[in-house]
């Protein structure tokens, strides 16, 4: 099987538009990335990790993100392959670049390929999730947003469980920070921001 047929068109939005219309799209499209395009260009790609990292740093910190535009939160993380390349090899270059697969062709995007699409297409049976699973790292509910977004970003991870007294009582998601930050940001203006959101 080779990337072509498991791709699918990417959701693009311009490197000019604000971080907000970032985040309401890929809450409307039920995704985690966009490809960030101008005039017919590939820019990088924007998710929801990337956001989150921007709009909890500080040097931006008095800033809403209606404010803020999309290329301040894009990334390089995406590998530029043909439609021919078999999904074996696709996988080994996301895991060694860390990257989503940008189909091209003529130079154009023709699709891409996410980590989503690998795992709807697989065909590995007899296999567990004991298999497969890791020591989660977890988070008590009476722990800080910003903190929260700390640990997921040192350990490159999506969410994190929530436990008290050693029962879980949630899970909190990139998506869940993100959403927090635009929030507050929206919300506290200016130079209270800086030391609002350490109590976050």
């Amino acid at each position: 099987m080779q990337v072509k047929d498991i791709m699918v068109e990417p959701i693009t939005i311009d490197k000019s538009e604000k971080l907000s219309y970032a985040l309401d799209m890929m809450e409307k499209h039920e995704t985690r990335r966009l490809l960030v395009m101008h005039n017919n260009k590939i820019q990088g790609i924007i998710t929801m990790r990337s956001i989150t990292r921007e709009l909890g740093t500080r040097k931006k910190s008095n800033l809403p993100a209606s404010a803020m535009h999309v290329i301040t939160a894009t990334t390089d993380n995406y590998n530029k392959v043909l439609p021919d390349m078999s999904i074996n090899d696709g996988i080994v270059l996301m895991n060694r670049n860390d990257g989503i697969l940008l189909v091209m062709e003529n130079d154009s995007v023709t699709g891409w390929v996410t980590p989503q699409e690998i795992i709807k297409h697989s065909t590995i049976n007899d296999f567990f999730a004991g298999e497969a699973m890791w020591s989660p790292i977890t988070i008590g509910p009476g722990e800080r947003v910003i903190h929260a977004r700390r640990i997921m970003l040192d350990n490159d991870i999506s969410r994190l469980l929530v436990l008290e007294n050693d029962s879980l009582v949630g899970i909190i998601t990139e998506n869940d920070i993100a959403r927090s930050l635009r929030a507050f940001r929206d919300i506290v203006t200016g130079s209270k921001q800086d030391n609002r959101i350490k109590n976050l």
